[in-house]
């Protein structure tokens, strides 16, 4: 009988979402667009992100910013590590999605997703160590204190890599959120699927609402925009063909971004720290160090 009943039942489907503000609405437009495997097997109908989604990610975003940059970095870190934690209980669904994404094996799908789950641990480790990089006291003459310490830039527009569904996409998100700035994600346009399920992880990982959020659809109708919005502070182009690039990268000129070109990247290779350094500013600050002795101060 329970034989019987398994055999009439019918899928759940899954809904994909965009990751707006810490809520999971459908496009204003109502819109949605159909993503395909490898082989053009359907795999999902996605929302087709407009403008105005765009501008709704830009002001949660920037709400979420004064929170997020003025959290210790010691409590970033906790939090970029819950979002490894999660993943990793999640691990058998990305593996799935990543494969059928990107049209790999299994195994290789496996060890792109391994290797995103590590990247968020390497992240969560920095938050805390890139300001003693980074920072410091400078020589100054006289009697002064003459402090370098890093801020972050602000609202930051990322263009996910279109190729490397998962493991690009984190290797793009993490360092922007590790050093205290908030994010929109333009999704890969033709692999979204794990992009918008990362915004179910992020939703249940103690990442305030707003710090990330996930756009799905045309690549360039979201991201021209963004890089247009007076409220961006930066934008990483790692995820546009050249034409677009430049396109962006003249709109984004209106307000001063900071604009991050696209170039050749293994994303597998240990990152470094010139993601983070990118979308940090340097704020210097001189303090006097009181009355001077004879040994030329009093400190």
């Amino acid at each position: 009988m329970s034989d019987k009943s398994e055999q009439q039942r019918l899928s759940v489907f899954k809904t994909y979402k965009l990751y707006v503000g810490g809520k999971f609405p459908r496009s204003e437009s109502g819109r949605v667009y159909e993503v395909t495997d490898s082989k053009g097997n359907w795999l999902a109908n996605v929302p087709l992100s407009s403008r105005k989604d765009a501008r709704d990610a830009v002001v949660a975003a920037r709400k979420a910013f004064g929170g997020w940059s003025g959290a210790t970095a010691y409590n970033r870190g906790q939090i970029l590590y819950r979002i490894a934690e999660m993943l990793e209980g999640r691990r058998e669904q990305y593996v799935r999605e990543v494969a059928d994404a990107e049209g790999l094996s299994k195994s290789k799908a496996a060890a792109q997703v391994d290797a995103a789950i590590d990247r968020w641990v390497w992240y969560a480790g920095w938050t805390d160590k890139i300001a003693q990089v980074v920072g410091g006291g400078n020589p100054v003459a006289g009697p002064f204190f003459n402090l370098s310490s890093p801020e972050p830039t602000g609202v930051v527009a990322i263009v996910a890599p279109q190729e490397s569904s998962f493991l690009g996409l984190v290797s793009v998100l993490a360092p922007v959120i590790a050093t205290g700035n908030t994010a929109i994600v333009v999704a890969s346009e033709k692999s979204p699927l794990p992009a918008l399920s990362l915004g179910e992880v992020l939703a249940t990982s103690d990442l305030p609402g707003g710090v990330v959020n996930v756009l799905s659809g045309r690549t360039a109708e979201i991201a021209t925009p963004l890089a247009a919005h007076q409220d961006v502070n930066a934008i990483d182009l790692a995820g546009a063909g050249e034409d677009l690039a430049k396109e962006l990268e003249i709109a984004a000129a209106d307000n001063l971004k900071r604009v991050l070109r696209p170039q050749p990247v293994d994303h597998a290779a240990t990152p470094g720290i010139d993601r983070m350094t990118a979308f940090l500013e340097t704020k210097t600050v001189w303090h006097p160090t009181g009355s001077l002795g004879a040994s030329g101060s009093s400190y």
